[in-house]
């Protein structure tokens, strides 16, 4: 099982999410506790100036990006749209 670490940044941008969509991205995080369900989130590496993080899928348009911390830990970094990575 996953534990998470919630940056400040997160906790931010995920308290200005419309309710419904809140409540979607706290779905998909239950479902990313369990490495099995990674493919389902298509959990990937990013490149560039996020080359030591990742990010999953919350919807098409809505991602979380993360980086892994100890062997069962996740830090939850950003959560938005694709100019999160900008």
């Amino acid at each position: 099982m996953i534990n998470f670490i919630y940056a400040p940044v997160f906790i931010r941008q995920f308290n200005k999410l419309e309710k419904d969509l809140g409540n979607e991205v706290l779905e998909k995080i239950e479902l990313f506790k369990n490495k099995d369900n990674h493919s389902l989130l298509k959990v990937h590496k990013l490149h560039g100036r996020f080359k030591n993080s990742y990010s999953f899928y919350v919807n098409y348009k809505i991602r979380v990006v993360f980086m892994w911390g100890d062997e069962e830990e996740a830090i939850l970094l950003a959560i938005g749209d694709h100019d999160i990575y900008k």
